[in-house]
């Protein structure tokens, strides 16, 4: 069973994330702030995981704290769900558009942590999430699930369409990486390990 639970306690945030690579559901999210539970619930849903998230921080002070812990936990999860990562895909690629706005998401689960961010995110605020954390939970994400992520909006206008699409790429991309090959023997790596 390829689950994780984790929660994690700080003076700014507590969070809690359940992830199972293999079931569609459930899929809960609670992070206090509605357009991120939205942009976490389209992950979740385009990647197929079953997903619940509740997260309580100083949202008082501003989303970033809890928008960065958030991508923190949920890449630890997915490095510990994914042991070894034997048998595999191991790289994902997702393009996916909405409206005017086409996004590409490219994952490699190398075990080398490394983001490339590309998105011109010209609206600063959408409800009560603040577009520029977009990409502290992508590089938080990345840097705990030890893979790595090159994320780039190709094109478009509205800034709630560029990150959705980027939310729902890494959903898509993270689900073709995830998945198991039967055809693929052992570690997907050269090198034995990854």
């Amino acid at each position: 069973m390829r689950k994780a639970s984790m929660t994690r306690n700080t003076q700014e945030t507590t969070i809690s994330v359940s992830l199972d690579l293999d079931q569609a559901q459930p899929i809960e999210i609670d992070t206090g702030i509605g357009f991120f539970d939205h942009m976490l619930t389209a992950f979740a849903k385009h990647g197929r995981f079953g997903l619940t998230v509740k997260a309580d921080g100083d949202l008082n002070v501003d989303p970033h704290h809890t928008t960065e812990d958030v991508g923190i936990v949920l890449g630890q999860c997915f490095k510990e769900a994914l042991g070894d990562k034997a048998g595999i895909e191991r790289f994902g690629t997702a393009f996916v558009p909405l409206d005017e706005t086409l996004s590409r998401v490219v994952i490699d689960l190398s075990g080398r942590s490394y983001l490339v961010f590309d998105a011109e995110l010209t609206n600063p605020r959408l409800g009560d999430y603040d577009t520029e954390v977009t990409e502290d939970f992508f590089q938080a994400f990345a840097f705990n699930a030890e893979l790595n992520c090159h994320a780039k909006v190709l094109y478009g206008r509205n800034t709630h369409h560029k990150v959705e699409t980027l939310f729902k790429a890494l959903g898509r991309a993270m689900r073709a990486a995830v998945t198991l090959n039967p055809e693929i023997k052992g570690i997907p790596s050269t090198k034995g390990v990854i």
